[in-house]
Formats: structure tokens, C-alpha cells, sequence
């Protein structure tokens, strides 16, 4: 994808998200964010977005310090103002990276063909996948992915977030497990090797332990936990659930 192309996602994603905000109590829970309620998210999303313009806007070269997540949460608007606020700060988002020069220089913590293409790709995953929660948090049934994004996303957590050194080891039954992942309204296959080392990826063909088959959109969000694996192609048993909770579960990602 190219960067307007990304823009243009990041676009439709936030506004999707606000709608949903909108429509969901500022006490419903969050279902896929254990803990969190809509304020929670919100405010999230909100303080992700600033942070991202802060690269992009004033073209900052290294890592800057900032709060853990309690100050960012303690930080938001009140609970009132939330929705407002993350729809100014998507807005300002979308100007500045649409404002950037193609050859913008600064922080990065992904590979990618440029800074910009990088701030434009992660902040429409970001904000894809916090669209849904924010639409089940409203009692909604997601709106799917767009596919073309959705396959992104999915080259992005894997030879993006999961080629770096993993920060912890999992035990995987067996030492180590092979999944396949295809898509059935795209052309896309990737082969995932999952062992307590790590996670290794290509695309293509290749034998595995487990294939598992949906939408670009449904294997999206299954690999990100906004999914759940039943009715998914390939998990239509407790034991093959079972197996795939216990490779791909546990994983999470770090901002850097």
C-alpha cells in the first residue's frame, strides 16, 4: 500500500471509531481490552494519535520519554469531553502526515521504505483495531476490515512486530509449531513458524501443523485477539482452538 492509501484508511478508521464511541455509554466495558472501559479506550487512542503527530509534525529523530500508560490514562479529559477530544486528535493526525514532506526524517521502530510510509502504515492498523473495540464496546458487530488493509496488517505483526528479538519465551507444545495462514478473499498465504524462540515467517507455500483459513479481515483480527477463533476454517474443534490459544495467545506486542 502506499502512503495515501494509508492515509486514507487511517481516515475512514477514525471516523468509524468515533461513530462507535458515540453510540456506546461511557460506562460499557471493553470487551477485548480486559479491564478497560470505553473512557479507557478513548483516551488510549487519544494520547496514541497525539503521540504520533508529535513525530511526524515536529520531525523528532529519537525516541522521546514519555508517561506509562496510568499518567496517559490519568491525563484525558474527563469522561464527557473523551469523544470530542480523540476526534480532534485523529483530525490533526491525518493533516500533519497528508502535510509531510514524502522525505520526512524521524523516529521510527518498524522497518519500513521511509518514515512517513511508517507513521501512515501503523497508525491505521492502530487505529483499525481499536475501531472494532470501540464498535463491540457499542454492542456492535464489527464492520469488517477493508482486505487490502487487513492483509497489510497482518505482514506488518509478522515481519514487522514479530521479526524483532522476542522480549520473553513461551512454551509451545511439541517445541515448536507451524501454522498456515490463508486467505480466502485475497491471494495472500503465509507459513508461521511459532517455537519458544520466536516467531518466523515467509509467504508462500510450505507444509504446517495447523491451517488455518478466513478473510484477510477475519485472520486480521484474530491475530490481533479481536476475534474469536470459533468459526474460523481450520478451528472447527476444541482441541484445534485449544492448540492455536496456546501458540498464538499468549503474544502480545511492545511499541519499541
Amino acid at each position: 500500500m502506499e502512503v495515501d492509501a494509508y492515509v486514507a484508511a487511517l481516515d475512514r478508521e477514525g471516523h468509524l471509531l468515533v461513530d462507535a464511541a458515540r453510540r456506546a455509554g461511557t460506562t460499557s466495558p471493553v470487551p477485548t481490552c480486559p479491564g478497560w472501559g470505553q473512557p479507557d479506550l478513548l483516551a488510549h487512542i487519544g494520547f496514541v494519535h497525539r503521540w504520533a503527530t508529535r513525530y511526524v509534525a515536529t520531525a523528532i529523530s529519537e525516541m522521546a520519554d514519555e508517561p506509562d500508560e496510568a499518567a496517559i490514562l490519568a491525563c484525558a479529559p474527563g469522561e464527557g469531553g473523551r469523544v470530542a477530544w480523540v476526534a480532534e486528535g485523529h483530525a490533526a493526525l491525518v493533516r500533519a502526515l497528508r502535510a509531510a514532506p514524502a522525505d520526512l526524517e524521524c523516529w521510527t521502530f518498524l522497518a519500513a521504505p521511509c518514515p512517513l510510509a511508517f507513521w501512515a502504515r501503523r497508525q491505521a492498523h492502530e487505529t483499525a483495531v481499536h475501531r472494532v473495540d470501540a464498535e463491540l464496546a457499542a454492542g456492535l458487530v464489527p464492520t469488517p476490515v477493508d482486505p487490502e488493509l487487513a492483509a497489510d496488517g497482518i505482514d506488518e505483526l509478522l515481519f514487522g512486530f514479530f521479526a524483532r528479538p522476542p522480549r520473553r519465551t513461551f512454551e509451545i507444545p511439541g517445541g515448536a509449531v507451524t501454522l498456515a495462514l490463508e486467505t480466502v478473499d485475497r491471494p495472500e498465504r503465509w507459513v508461521v513458524r511459532v517455537s519458544d524462540l520466536g516467531v518466523e515467517a515467509r509467504r508462500g507455500p510450505g507444509q504446517c501443523d495447523l491451517a488455518v483459513r478466513g478473510s484477510a479481515s477475519d485472520l486480521y483480527l484474530l491475530l490481533w485477539h479481536r476475534r474469536s477463533p470459533r468459526g474460523v476454517e481450520g478451528l472447527e474443534t476444541e482441541s484445534l482452538r485449544v492448540l492455536f490459544e496456546q501458540v498464538w495467545g499468549p503474544r502480545g506486542v511492545t511499541w519499541a
